[in-house]
C-alpha cells in the first residue's frame, strides 16, 4: 500500500544527480516504553507530531530526492492526513511490517520492485534509513553518512558509550564487562549503497528479520559489507520516553527563539547601519541568514524558509517599507511557514532624516497595527518599529537589546495564551 502526496521538489545540489539519493523513515513502532496513549512517532511537539518534525528536516535537503515513510496499518490514514496538513513534499506512505527489520524492507521494496504503478520511484543510488523519532537531524552528518557509504559500501552515525556494557550469568550476578572505550553506540543516520542493503534483506534470515535491529550488522553479515562509522552530534538521541518529548520540546522552543533572519534593501551610507545592527543582533541571539531580495522566486529566500526559520528582521530606510513588509507576509503565507508555528516578523524603519513629520510616522504605525491586528489571524505576528537614528551614532547596542526582546517576548506571550503584545510603536 502506497500514497504519494505533493510533487517532487528538485532542486539537487551539484554533488549529486537527479534521483540519486532517497530516504527510508521507519516509523511503525508501537512506543510501549513510552507509556502513551499512541505511538511517540504521533505524539505532538509544540503542536506537530513528532514523524512529521522528522519528515520536514530531510525535505529540507534539496538532494534527498524521495522519503519514504513506512507506518503500520492502523495508522497509513493518520500518516496521509499529517502529510495534507502540514505539506510535506516528497513523501510516500508504505505499510510496515511486524518488526523494524520487516518495515525498513518494506521501504526498500517500492524502489527494487517498482510493484505501484500509481507511485513510480526511481531506484536510488544510495539509500539514507533514519529514524522516525529522531528530529533533530542535520544535513552536515547525513551529507558525511552518505559520501561514506559512496566508498565503503554502507556507513553509520556511531556516539561514545555513556555508561559501562556489562553482561550478566544465569544467576543475575555480573559475568563480564566491555571496555567502554573500545565500544561505541551505533546511531543514526545510516546510509548504503542501495544494491548492497537490499541485497542483504533479500539474503536475510527469518530469525535476523524477526530479532534483529541493525542495519548495519545485515551488510556486514550477507554483503561482507564493512560499514564507515561516522561520529555524530550528541543530538542524534532517539525520543524513547516521555522525558524525551518534553527535552524535545524545549529543544524547539529554544531553536524557534534564538534564530533570526535579517533582510534589508539598504544601499550606499545606509549599509553601514544594517551592518552595525547585524553585529550588534549576533552578541545577543543567532543571526541566521542575510538576504537582499524579496523576489517570491528567490531560491536564497526560499532556503531561508526550507530552514525553518520562524524570526524576520525587515530593515529599510525607504518609505516603501510598508509595502515591502506586506510582501514578505505573502511570501511566508505562500510558503506555508505558519502553520504549525507563529512567525514573529519586525519590520524596522530607521528614519534617518532630521525633518521627520510627526504625522507622517504615526500614520505608519497606524497602518502596521491595522495589518498587524489582521495577519495575527493566519498565526504571523507583525511588529513594527519606528526609529530615529543619527547617522553618525555606531551605537547600536540598546536597538539590538529591543529588537531581540521584541521577538522573544512577542513569541513567549503568543505561545503562553497572553496576546496583548502592542503591533507598533516608534522610537
Amino acid at each position: 500500500m502506497c500514497e504519494r502526496r505533493g510533487p517532487a521538489r528538485m532542486e539537487l545540489s551539484d554533488s549529486w544527480s537527479a534521483g540519486s539519493v532517497a530516504a527510508v523513515l521507519p516509523a511503525g513502532g508501537s512506543g510501549e516504553r513510552l507509556g502513551a496513549a499512541r505511538p511517540k512517532q504521533f505524539c505532538a511537539l509544540q503542536g506537530r507530531p513528532l514523524v512529521s518534525h522528522t519528515a520536514r528536516a530531510l525535505e529540507r535537503i534539496s538532494w534527498i530526492s524521495d522519503i519514504i515513510v513506512v507506518v503500520s496499518l492502523e495508522h497509513i490514514e493518520t500518516m496521509k492526513s499529517i502529510i495534507q496538513k502540514y505539506g510535506h513534499k516528497r513523501i510516500t506512505v508504505v505499510e510496515g511490517g511486524v518488526t523494524r527489520h520487516r518495515s525498513i524492507f518494506n521501504g526498500l521494496k517500492i524502489f527494487a520492485e517498482n510493484k505501484l504503478s500509481n507511485c513510480p520511484l526511481q531506484k536510488p543510488e544510495v539509500v539514507i534509513i533514519h529514524d522516525a523519532v529522531r528530529p533533530f537531524i542535520e544535513e552536515d552528518i547525513l551529507l558525511k553518512v552518505v559520501k561514506a557509504a559512496k566508498d565503503h559500501g554502507a556507513a553509520g552515525a556511531i556516539r561514545p558509550l555513556v555508561s559501562t556494557v556489562v553482561a550478566s550469568s544465569a544467576d543475575g550476578c555480573l559475568d563480564h564487562s566491555l571496555e567502554r572505550a573500545r565500544y561505541r553506540a551505533s546511531e543514526m543516520p545510516q546510509a548504503f549503497l542501495f544494491d548492497i542493503i537490499y541485497q542483504a534483506y533479500h539474503q536475510c534470515n527469518d530469525y535476523d528479520l524477526d530479532y534483529g535491529t541493525e542495519c548495519l550488522h545485515l551488510a556486514l553479515k550477507y554483503c561482507k559489507t564493512k560499514a564507515k562509522l561516522i561520529e555524530g552530534s550528541p543530538d542524534l538521541w532517539k525520543v524513547t520516553y516521555k522525558r524525551d518529548l518534553y527535552a524535545a520540546e524545549s529543544i524547539i522552543k529554544d531553536n524557534l527563539s534564538q534564530q533570526v533572519c535579517v533582510i534589508t534593501d539598504m544601499k550606499g551610507d545606509d549599509v553601514q547601519v544594517g551592518f552595525l545592527l547585524h553585529e550588534t543582533l549576533k552578541s545577543h541571539i543567532k543571526v541566521k541568514r542575510i538576504s537582499v531580495s524579496l523576489c517570491k522566486d528567490d531560491n536564497y529566500m526560499q532556503n531561508i524558509i526550507l530552514g525553518q526559520c520562524y524570526n524576520f528582521i525587515c530593515m529599510h530606510v525607504k518609505k516603501s517599507a510598508f509595502q515591502e513588509t506586506q510582501q514578505l507576509v505573502d511570501i511566508l503565507e505562500n510558503a506555508n511557514v505558519s502553520t504549525l508555528y507563529p512567525v514573529v516578523l519586525i519590520s524596522v524603519h530607521l528614519n534617518v532624516s532630521e525633518n521627520a513629520s510627526f504625522s507622517s510616522e504615526m500614520e505608519d504605525l497606524t497602518r502596521i497595527k491595522e495589518f498587524a491586528r489582521e495577519v495575527k489571524k493566519k498565526n504571523i505576528l507583525v511588529y513594527g518599529l519606528l526609529i530615529h537614528y543619527n547617522k553618525g551614532s555606531k551605537d547600536l547596542q540598546g536597538l539590538g537589546y529591543l529588537i531581540q526582546h521584541c521577538s522573544t517576548e512577542k513569541r513567549h506571550r503568543y505561545q503562553n495564551g497572553t496576546r496583548s503584545v502592542k503591533e507598533g510603536t516608534t522610537i
